[in-house]
Formats: C-alpha cells, structure tokens, sequence
C-alpha cells in the first residue's frame, strides 16, 4: 500500500512546526504515575491539494515541488522545485552539518517546514503518508530526517512520514477528564488537540469510529494532537509492547492483546528486537473479543537511531521522570540535565508534562542542550498553530483558506492592515491556538 505520493501540503502542514505540539490542559493521565490510507511513495512528494478543496497533483522525480496555489488551483511536484516560498536552507546552507538529525512531533503549522523551531528546506525531500488520503493535515503525528546546525534553527528535510497511530471505536467518554477510550487505551486531549471533523469531546457518541494521531506517554495512553471521524474501518492501535510472550507471539498494548503471529514487521531500527518497551503502531484486520487484535503489520513507531553523535529533536509527553537528569520522552532516554530549560507559565518538568527536547545521543541517551516545557497538566500551557501563504476561496473575514486550512478571523487582531484587505492572493501570517470542526480561529492576522 506505498503508492500514494506524500502531497507537499502534507509536508508544508505537517512539518512547519511539526513538532512544536502546542500546549493545552488535558488530565494528568498520560504521564502521571497515576479506510486504511495509501502509504507514500518513496519517490518524491506531490502538491497539497487546492485551497479550495480541489485535490492536488502527484509528486514526480525525487524531490518536493511547489505547493498547491493559493488561488484553489494545483501545483505538480517536480524534481528539486521549490517549496512554499524557498525561505530553507540549502544543503549547503551555513552551518548546516552533512549528519541526519531525527524530529519526531505533531504538525503545527504550514508556509515553512519548522521543526520545534528548526526552519527545514523541503526541495530534495522525499517521503510517505499513509491513513490521510487528503494529504497531511495540522496535528498530524510525524517524523523528518535530514541535517541541521548545531543551534536547531536550519536544516535540510531529506525524508518525512506519517500515519495514523488509532483507530476504531470510542468508548467511555469522560468530558471532565477530557478522555476516551479506543481499543483499551486511554486517549487524552488538550487545547492543542486538532478536531478536524467534530466539534469537541462532548460530540463524541459511543461506538464512533474515530481516527487519532498523537504522543504515546505511559503505556496504555495516549495524547491525541489531531482527531478524525471515520467510517467502519479496520483497526489501528500505538503503544508501548508489554507482556511480550515470543513463544505464542503475543504481547499487550494497553488493555488490547496482540496476535502477531501472523504480521509482518516494518520500520525496525539498528537491527533491534521486539522486546518490551518497545514503542509500535499495529494494524490489525479486525478487533477481536476483549479488545484483542490479530496483527497483520508490526510497525516500529517512529525510531529515533541511538548511534553516538546522532541529532534528535523530540516532542513528546514526560514519563520515569526522576529529575532533568533522567526521564524519557516517546520512550527514549534524556538527560537534560545541562539543558536550557524553556519554563512554560504554570509549572516545571514531570511526568504527564509534553515538551520539546533537542540534543545529541550518546550511550543510547538524548542528551539535552533544549528543553521547552509545552503544556503541564490540570494548567495547560501555550497553544499554537502557525500558517504563512496566500489567502484563498476567499468569501469573509470568517470564511477563506490559507495553505488549503480553513481559517475564520473573524475576531482576530490584525497587523500592517485591517480585515477589509482581505482577498484572494494577499499574502498573510495566520496564528490561532485552536482548532474545531477543522476550522482555526484565528488570534492573529498578519498582512506579509
């Protein structure tokens, strides 16, 4: 299933903050101790689709081309063209180094490819998308490859993917937690959370099926960054391997058992055994009784290579925190004892807090020159969705598209020009800290 084109919207959406998660004040339950899509071709990565709707063109060669136009209209990807509007680096930009750095996070943004505020050139990027036959959307989980500088500010996109991480039906709703439940695993929500289709957690019905992209924390939960509803379809479920049984071939993923003995494995990393602990997406045909699942494909979640030296940038949710010096985040070591520590406004690092973390591996530890705190339990923290293009399907201040994202700003503040100067073309900085029934509201409208 690899013959979908990633689309350059995806990545432009998924990757222009793709890892700054936003912030947002879900439980403490994620950290605390208490249609199948097409998968991308390798190939190259295609348009976004039109801002207004209509679908974007197929990538073609080995490289992300232009992004679909602000006018409605398409855009084919060609070999080495341009992105968004070539504000990256080049592979030979200053400082950037010839070693891949890792990201793995949440897509916030759109109009650069950045990173837990590193800026990625896009030009040569290859890459797949699977569960997302639109293409990638904000909130969407997601990892990108390439080489960065040393202060994380500029780096060169080389590979970048992404795929839904549950699927199936919801159950035991709880509005005063602000969780559900799919598949036996606890899934959190915060202000950040993307509600593409639905207009919150009170919409959602027991027995819906949904589509969610999100952070693992502790096993059994998981912090949703973008929620979809879907029609019936075969299930997908993310976590942390416990109660591995290599003889019988089982192993839990929250509450739901898996059968693998019949799936293929896919994404591991550096030679690995499955072994316990073990961050992975299952796709499965269908769910059994007792939210059990016969596996037809074991994917590895997003490894981050633990070579010496290797550069990684995680947006994750806290787990084992026993001090900056030791805690994990999506299940990988960090030691940010050495870090310069970004404080959010309501609270320090601990488990169930997400944040940001970039820094160099060595002995199989991130070891942390950044640390952003993004959002602390029961106190949120700072939401931010962030899309530079041009205004499109323009029809109000309430109603237009930018970067093929609906947006109503309708109660923004505008900057270097009022909302009468809104129309087709213009070109403007929207910034908006929620997401609902796929629309932005926009806080923030700037006139570029």
């Amino acid at each position: 299933m690899r013959n979908r084109l990633l689309r350059v919207g995806l990545v432009t959406l998924m990757l222009s903050v793709v890892m700054s998660c936003g912030g947002g004040g879900g439980g403490g339950v994620d950290g605390s101790a208490s249609a199948t899509g097409a998968m991308g071709s390798t190939t190259g990565v295609g348009a976004m689709p039109g801002t207004d709707g209509s679908p974007g063109a197929n990538g073609a060669g080995n490289g992300i081309g232009g992004i679909g136009a602000d006018d409605g209209s398409t855009a084919t990807a060609a070999s080495g063209g341009g992105g968004d509007d070539g504000s990256g680096v080049g592979s030979g930009g200053t400082g950037v180094s010839t070693a891949d750095a890792t990201g793995v996070g949440s897509v916030d943004g759109a109009g650069s490819i950045i990173v837990n505020g590193l800026r990625y050139d896009t030009r040569t990027a290859t890459g797949s998308v699977e569960d997302a036959p639109n293409g990638l959307q904000l909130g969407m989980s997601a990892k990108v490859t390439g080489p960065v500088n040393t202060d994380f500010t500029q780096g060169v996109a080389r590979w970048v993917e992404s795929a839904a991480d549950v699927r199936g039906p919801a159950a035991s709703v709880n509005l005063a937690r602000g969780t559900f439940v799919i598949l036996g695993t606890t899934v959190t929500t915060d202000e950040a959370t993307v509600w593409a289709d639905v207009s919150g957690l009170a919409s959602i019905q027991a027995g819906q099926t949904l589509q969610v992209w999100g952070l693992p924390g502790v096993p059994g939960v998981l912090r949703a960054t973008r929620i979809e509803q879907r029609p019936v379809s075969s299930p997908i479920l993310t976590g942390t391997v416990q109660n591995l049984d290599a003889g019988r071939r089982t192993f839990t993923l929250g509450q739901a058992v898996v059968d693998y003995s019949r799936a293929m494995p896919d994404g591991m990393l550096d030679g690995r055994p499955l072994v316990n602990g073990t961050l992975v997406r299952v796709r499965a045909d269908m769910s059994g009784p007792g939210n059990s699942l016969l596996a037809t494909r074991v994917q590895w979640w997003y490894p981050v290579p633990t070579n010496d030296n290797g550069i990684a940038q995680l947006a994750g949710i806290v787990t084992d925190f026993a001090g900056l010096g030791s805690l994990r985040v999506l299940g990988f070591p960090v030691d940010a004892s050495a870090a310069k520590v970004t404080a959010g406004p309501n609270g320090a690092v601990g488990n169930g807090v997400k944040v940001e973390v970039g820094g160099a591996v060595s002995g199989g530890v991130l070891r942390a020159t950044k640390l952003k705190i993004r959002n602390v339990p029961g106190t949120g923290g700072p939401a931010s969705f962030d899309l530079s293009g041009n205004v499109g399907a323009f029809r109000s201040a309430s109603d237009f598209r930018v970067r093929g994202q609906p947006i109503d700003a309708s109660a923004a503040t505008f900057v270097n020009g009022q909302a009468a100067g809104l129309r087709n073309g213009v070109r403007v900085r929207v910034q908006g800290a929620q997401v609902v029934d796929g629309v932005l509201a926009a806080q923030t409208v700037t006139f570029q």
